[in-house]
């Protein structure tokens, strides 16, 4: 093995103990505690170390974020149940993702609130965020023919109720019947 292949195997591994680093802290104190000089003394590296890997904290929430991505498509993939019928497949992937939203706050804030440089419907979009996307896509499409701009509405309602159900504006003890009304509003051929 060459010298530059363990120097590059290293830099990963540094940029793993970053990124957990982050998530845990995120996990048990909020974001707000995420800092360079926190990461810094968490991994036992100077700070300089820390911005060799990523430019500034925002890169570093991406990096935070596209984890989270790769967990979440995988998770709402596996939420449908092999012979569920179109109308409980979107009710699946739909308590899936309230599901991650509330089990994982911190990352699901990465993901979709704090600045992380992250963009999607770009042609630079990263594919873990499309194969997530298209995770919500496929349940959609069997009722829409225009699926990509009925799942950002998908999507976005989605967001909505875990956003406003995480801040208590609304009343979780309802979150099942917020579901079927979801599943009624997309569960319908246009």
């Amino acid at each position: 093995m060459g010298v530059n292949e363990r120097k590059e195997r290293e830099r990963a591994e540094r940029e793993r103990r970053i990124i957990a680093a982050a998530r845990k802290l995120a996990e048990d104190a909020g974001w707000a505690s995420v800092t360079i000089r926190k990461l810094a003394q968490e991994i036992e590296y100077s700070q300089p170390v820390l911005y060799a890997h990523f430019e500034n904290r925002d890169a570093i929430i991406g990096a935070v974020a596209l984890e989270g991505f790769a967990e979440l498509g995988p998770a709402l993939r596996a939420s449908v149940r092999r012979d569920a019928a179109p109308e409980q497949a979107i009710e699946d992937v739909a308590t899936a993702y309230l599901d991650f939203a509330f089990e994982r706050p911190a990352l699901y804030e990465a993901m979709f609130i704090l600045p992380s440089g992250l963009r999607f419907a770009r042609s630079d979009t990263p594919q873990v965020l499309r194969d997530t996307f298209g995770a919500m896509m496929t349940v959609i499409a069997r009722f829409h023919p225009d699926a990509e701009i009925v799942t950002e509405a998908f999507w976005a309602t989605l967001h909505g109720l875990a956003e406003l159900e995480r801040h208590g504006r609304i009343r979780a003890a309802f979150r099942k019947e917020r579901v079927e009304r979801i599943v009624e509003m997309f569960a319908r051929e246009r």
